[in-house]
C-alpha cells in the first residue's frame, strides 16, 4: 500500500536534547532537564523524582490540570509553583534544540504531496517549550498526549492520529527514537523508522516511501 503519511515523534526527534533520554528509576527521562531543576533547588535528582513522580506522570496523559501539578510539585520542592514553572520554562531552552533539517525534509515532503503529523508525550510545560505553535499550523495532525488523556505506548494514542490523518496504519511511516515506541506501531501495521540521526533516519524514510 503507498505511503501516504509521515507522522514524527518531538522529543529526540523533531526536538533535539543535549542529553540521550535515559532510564532513571525505571522510567524514561530527559535527565538534562531535570538535573538543571535539581541544581537550581539544590537538592538531589533522587530528592527531586520522589518530589515530582506522581503529578508529573499523572500531568503527561493529561489527569490532572497544569495548575495542580505544579502546586503539588512545588509543594513538595519547598518552592512556588511560578519560580517552579520559570526553572521549567529555562531547563527546556537550554537541554533542547529544533531539529530544522528534519523539520525541512517534512515540509519538503508535504509539498510533495505526503501529509505529515506529531504524535508526542509531553507534560504541560514541555509542550508548550518543544510543540512550537507553528506546528499546529503546518502540520496536518498534532496529537500531544496531555491534551488528549493517552500515552504511548498504548495502541490508543496512535489509532487517534490515525483517525485524525484518515488514513490506515499500511499508508504511514511512524518516526521515534526509543523502541519501545515503535513496537505498538509495528503492531498496527505502520512501517517505522527509529531515529538516531537526520542522515540515517531520511536516508529509511526514503528507502520506505
Amino acid at each position: 500500500m503507498k505511503i501516504k503519511a509521515l507522522i514524527f515523534d518531538v522529543g529526540g526527534v523533531l526536538q533535539l536534547g543535549k542529553k540521550p533520554l535515559e532510564y532513571y528509576k525505571g522510567k524514561p527521562h530527559s535527565l538534562g532537564v531535570h538535573e538543571y531543576i535539581s541544581r537550581k533547588l539544590k537538592i538531589s535528582l533522587d530528592q527531586y523524582f520522589d518530589s515530582v513522580d506522581t503529578a508529573y506522570t499523572k500531568s503527561i496523559e493529561g489527569e490532572i490540570s497544569e495548575k495542580k501539578a505544579l502546586k503539588i510539585m512545588a509543594r513538595n520542592l519547598k518552592t512556588t509553583s511560578k519560580k517552579l514553572k520559570e526553572f521549567y520554562k529555562q531547563a527546556y531552552k537550554e537541554n533542547f534544540k529544533l531539529n530544522k533539517e528534519l523539520l525541512k525534509f517534512a515540509f519538503k515532503k508535504k509539498k510533495q504531496g505526503y501529509k505529515i503529523a506529531i504524535l508526542s508525550d509531553q507534560w504541560y510545560l514541555s509542550k508548550k517549550a518543544l510543540v512550537l505553535k507553528d506546528f499546529y499550523n503546518k502540520f496536518d495532525a498534532t496529537i500531544v498526549s496531555c491534551d488528549v488523556g493517552v500515552r504511548k505506548p498504548n495502541p490508543g494514542i496512535y489509532k487517534l492520529t490515525l483517525k485524525k490523518l484518515r488514513l490506515s496504519a499500511k499508508e504511514t511511516i511512524f518516526i521515534d527514537n526509543q523502541e519501545w515506541n515503535i513496537k505498538p506501531a509495528e503492531k498496527l501495521g505502520m512501517k517505522t523508522v527509529l531515529f538516531k540521526n537526520n542522515k540515517q533516519a531520511i536516508r529509511e524514510i526514503e528507502r520506505k516511501l
